[in-house]
């Protein structure tokens, strides 16, 4: 007797352990993740790529991700509107590449004179910029979180010398973002262009100068072959952080720890791009100057004081635009002044003098 309730026990467990499986797979959640970069594209492309394989893998299989590349699913540009309509779940992308929809998403991005990467972490993270986010977001029904960075720009390239500001009147240049505003403010005719649609453009003569990124994607991109004179840093992208946009209600049919884990690959994501960029700007920048005779500058006093006027011009007019740019702007600039005071008196003095030192600096 006690042997046949045993058999019909295990007979019991045996189905409930059938039917636990089917019910496992059928809770296994979809994610497509549309992006603006090029499949395998050094840095921003294997980033995207990268992330995408964690949040999989750190889910243990109970998020299927499925991962497509600028002009797979849709055009690098029509991610927003992808991801906001819920036909997917989630981009990569740079967040300035929306302003058309409100300006006040170039600030989770980069703006010129803004933060570094380290001082907008601090915002983001601790400071109250994650909640503004979400309410410039939370718009259009995303929910965005921060993924990557490239840390501060170059300058650009350009086909000529540029020793003044008179020198980019009537130049066009690839530039997105408030950095474009500026540059417009000195007769520079500003175009957004993709990545992948950069080089072609310059070659064509479509345009005449373009900013990209810096020393480790620029020389993949080959933009040497038809300019040589690049420029060191700029006003434009001092940080250039990255973002994982998400369906608002997608994200929240989530569960606690299905969130836990997308957040954690995303941060953990946001420290090994912007980690990559700085081990790799050197050797490129390198190989740049050595192997392609690329002729390296830096913008004069005169062209920073240039910027800063028509920078400031910039923020004013953006925050005319809205009620919340205008609240963005006030906080972004209350927390850039806080923690960026705090950091040039400690980090950004102790750099100034080993860079004298050891002389980094020339």
């Amino acid at each position: 007797m006690e042997r046949r309730k045993f058999l019909k026990g295990a007979a019991i467990a045996g189905t409930g352990a059938a039917l636990a499986a089917p019910a496992v797979a059928q809770g296994i959640k979809e994610m497509n993740i549309v992006s603006t970069w090029p499949r395998d594209f050094p840095g921003l492309g294997t980033s995207a790529q990268r992330l995408a394989k964690n949040i999989e893998i750190l889910s243990q299989g109970s998020i299927k991700v499925n991962y497509f590349a600028a002009g797979e699913r849709v055009k690098a540009f029509d991610s927003f509107d992808e991801v906001a309509s819920g036909n997917s779940q989630a981009y990569i992308a740079a967040d300035y590449y929306w302003v058309g929809k409100d300006p006040a998403f170039a600030y989770f991005t980069t703006v010129p004179f803004g933060m570094t990467v380290a001082e907008w972490n601090a915002w983001v993270l601790w400071a109250g910029g994650q909640e503004l986010w979400d309410k410039v977001s939370g718009q259009f029904g995303l929910k965005a979180l921060p993924c990557g960075a490239t840390g501060t720009q170059a300058g650009g390239w350009f086909a000529k010398e540029i020793n003044t500001p008179e020198d980019f009147k009537g130049l066009k240049m690839r530039i997105p973002g408030l950095g474009g505003t500026v540059m417009s403010k000195l007769g520079v005719s500003t175009i957004s262009l993709p990545g992948g649609q950069i080089y072609e453009n310059l070659v064509s003569g479509a345009i005449d100068a373009t900013e990209w990124v810096g020393p480790f994607n620029d020389y993949f991109m080959k933009f040497y072959e038809v300019t040589k004179y690049y420029y060191t840093a700029g006003m434009h992208e001092p940080n250039a952080n990255i973002a994982l946009g998400m369906n608002a209600s997608w994200w929240g049919s989530l569960t606690d720890s299905e969130q836990a884990v997308i957040r954690a690959a995303a941060l953990m994501e946001n420290d090994l791009m912007f980690a990559e960029y700085q081990a790799k700007n050197g050797e490129y920048l390198r190989k740049l100057i050595e192997e392609q005779g690329v002729q390296v500058a830096s913008f004069s006093e005169e062209i920073w004081d240039a910027f800063g006027e028509a920078a400031a011009e910039v923020f004013e007019e953006t925050r005319a635009k809205s009620p919340l740019a205008a609240e963005v702007d006030d906080a972004f600039q209350a927390a850039l002044r806080e923690i960026g005071r705090s950091m040039a008196i400690m980090e950004g003095e102790f750099l100034s003098h080993r860079n004298r030192i050891l002389g980094l600096d020339t």
